[in-house]
């Protein structure tokens, strides 16, 4: 004689069995217990989580084309009111002049000697990355001025006492993939330590509208003072919004990110801050609406 004890896969019972025969009894517990416990518990769990239940699964292509079907309206009727108040945005801003949250770097001697050398056609890429790597690291300067800082004193190599400053909080940042990717060196050069995130946006071809594919943040980054959310080029202002809203969706208070951006759409840039009026913006150049995204392709090289 020995013991067994049988335990359910849910964890709802316990059974203590001091019999000889085990096997016997240990099918008798799985025919007579287990299946009234799922029946009981398991199902009706499952029952009540999803939305909808397609019976037979994947074998009833009749019910999985409807649903389908139904969420293809659905996303389309959603994309058509997207389409309709962006346009509302873009003509109720039209006349505004740009909101005093947009920063355009000043037009010095030098910036704009780097702008003439971006935008002459004949530049080779050795060059264009690295006069643009200068001026993203003029744009990041920019955007992150306004960290503020405590006083610090210190002693120097030399042992005499220094009364500095220090950041009082983290700053950190987002690229949007992957027009972003041509700041991340001037980044470094700024805040070399910058915890960075990831967002990947691309325009439907199909509907125009932008897409969420991929995101990676930081979970401390509602926590910071000053989150950078970085693209090389904004047209419309499509992926901006949408990268924005991901941002303050995740937590992070609108007037702590700055987007920062070498060429703007001046309709984009009046869409952006009539969606998000707390939101700074730091930008190179403000251009005509809707050209073409060039910058990553010369930058990257594909």
């Amino acid at each position: 004689m020995y013991s067994l004890v049988a335990e359910t896969s849910m964890g709802f019972n316990r059974t203590t069995l001091r019999k000889t025969n085990t096997i016997f009894h240990l099918y008798l517990i799985f025919e007579n217990l287990i299946p009234p416990l799922s029946i009981q518990f398991y199902q009706p769990i499952i029952l009540k989580t999803p939305d909808i239940i397609v019976p037979r699964g994947i074998e009833n292509k009749v019910a999985i084309s409807m649903v389908s079907d139904r969420v293809r309206k659905t996303l389309d009727h959603k994309s058509k009111l997207h389409q309709l108040e962006l346009k509302r945005l873009g003509a109720a801003s039209e006349d505004d002049p740009l909101s005093t949250k947009i920063t355009t770097l000043p037009p010095s001697p030098q910036a704009t000697g780097i702008n003439t050398i971006l935008l002459t056609p004949s530049t080779d890429r050795e060059d264009f990355i690295f006069y643009f790597d200068r001026l993203a690291t003029l744009l990041i300067e920019t955007a992150s001025s306004s960290v503020s800082f405590s006083p610090s004193r210190i002693t120097t190599p030399q042992r005499t006492a220094y009364s500095g400053l220090q950041p009082s909080g983290e700053v950190s940042a987002v690229v949007i993939l992957r027009g972003g990717s041509a700041l991340e060196t001037g980044l470094k050069r700024v805040i070399p330590d910058c915890l960075t995130g990831r967002i990947l946006i691309q325009t439907s071809y199909r509907t125009g509208e932008p897409e969420l594919h991929f995101r990676k943040l930081p979970t401390s980054l509602p926590q910071h003072e000053l989150v950078l959310l970085l693209d090389a080029q904004m047209s419309s202002g499509g992926a901006a919004l949408m990268a924005v809203r991901v941002l303050v969706d995740h937590g992070v208070e609108e007037g702590r990110i700055v987007y920062v951006c070498w060429m703007a759409g001046r309709q984009g840039l009046k869409r952006l801050c009539s969606v998000f009026p707390d939101l700074r913006v730091v930008v190179g150049r403000v251009v005509e609406d809707l050209e073409v995204r060039w910058v990553e392709r010369k930058y990257l090289g594909c």
